[in-house]
């Protein structure tokens, strides 16, 4: 004789599946992607730059954006402001001590609704130095690109350089500083949806 669930559980079970069901893996597309930053320089001027290398993952829900979790790995070292001198110099002892620490990373798995958007609170490891930071962000899609998901997500916000334990900067005589200390993050990220994973779903 068969046993069979109660309503209640098989419309939650069902329920369940279908929430999952909605929930896809999305690998960063590094091709179409951005790093960047922006430091003042000598208080008048500033300074860009970018990440070469970096990868990344995304667990994007398109009917529950509570879901979104996110993983990012950045090779210190590929840091690139367009001089070479002065990119050795941020790869040194001085500032990001790339040899000692190779990577940046950055996991946030809690999103939240926050003024007119919405911030994924994580973890940012930097320089040694680990930090929960809200990240405001705006993801647009998913689209259908030569047969897979596609999402972007654009980011921006400022961090404390100091925070992290990056503290070089030599004082101008007129009192400012060479190098400031409020750091601009810039994220332009396109991520493509891992087919392999979705099927296992």
């Amino acid at each position: 004789m068969r046993h069979k669930l109660p309503t209640s559980i098989t419309a939650l079970a069902l329920l369940a599946f279908a929430s999952s069901a909605f929930a896809a893996d999305y690998a960063l597309d590094t091709a179409h992607s951005k790093v960047g930053f922006s430091v003042a320089h000598l208080v008048i001027s500033s300074v860009d730059g970018r990440f070469s290398d970096f990868a990344g993952t995304v667990s994007y829900d398109a009917e529950d954006i509570t879901k979104t979790s996110v993983s990012v790995s950045i090779k210190t070292a590929s840091i690139n402001t367009d001089n070479e001198k002065r990119d050795g110099h941020l790869r040194s002892l001085d500032f990001f001590d790339a040899e000692k620490f190779p990577e940046i990373t950055f996991s946030g798995d809690k999103v939240v609704k926050k003024d007119k958007g919405h911030v994924i609170v994580g973890k940012l490891n930097m320089h040694g130095v680990e930090k929960t930071i809200e990240l405001p962000f705006e993801i647009k899609g998913p689209i259908n690109s030569r047969g897979k998901g596609l999402i972007a997500i654009q980011a921006h916000m400022t961090l404390g350089r100091k925070d992290f334990g990056l503290t070089w900067s030599k004082t101008m005589e007129t009192g400012g500083l060479v190098v400031g200390d409020e750091v601009t993050i810039e994220l332009i990220l396109e991520a493509t949806e891992q087919k392999e994973a979705a099927e296992q779903k």
